[in-house]
């Protein structure tokens, strides 16, 4: 099962609610494409500050090695190693550009794909605006969680492997 995050848009000009077209869901993990053509991936997603940070380090670490005379073997390795960094913090790399352009992150979902999780995004933020009577309206952080079910312990649960101080053994 893959973990999403949900994204809602600033609002435009003359815009009450956001479009629902516009909602970005950003898997959570290991980004293939990420690793493997990191600067391209970056492009590809407008990540511009990352993009940048990438170079200044890449570059910097590349001369640090040839100014310490490692072998290209080393510097080889670095290089994959800031790839796989890259491909494993993908997701918060996407995920800090998106807040930093003013993008709200309105919950997680999880599900097999992505379209199963819209789908399950979308039916949980319907079901909401018709019971509350509002058209249109986002999930909160805190309600979008009703996409995921979610248990309610009562006071009598028992929580981990210990009973309840005075209960029967």
């Amino acid at each position: 099962m893959a973990v999403y995050t949900v994204h809602e848009p600033p609002l435009k000009r003359g815009e009450t609610a956001p479009d629902p077209e516009r909602f970005v869901f950003v898997r959570d993990g290991f980004s293939f494409w990420a690793f493997l053509l990191a600067p391209l991936w970056m492009l590809r997603y407008r990540l511009w500050l990352v993009f940048i940070g990438y170079l200044v380090l890449t570059i910097a670490l590349q001369i640090a090695l040839a100014v310490l005379g490692a072998s290209s073997t080393v510097s080889v390795v670095v290089s994959l190693l800031i790839a796989w960094l890259v491909g494993l913090e993908a997701a918060t790399l996407r995920r800090f550009t998106l807040t930093r352009r003013g993008w709200k992150n309105v919950g997680i979902v999880v599900g097999d794909d992505r379209d199963a999780v819209e789908r399950r995004f979308f039916d949980a933020w319907t079901d909401e605006s018709v019971s509350s009577g509002e058209l249109r309206r986002p999930p909160s952080a805190s309600t979008s969680a009703s996409a995921v079910p979610i248990m309610r312990r009562s006071s009598s649960d028992v929580i981990g492997l210990f009973p309840e101080p005075g209960a029967p053994r």
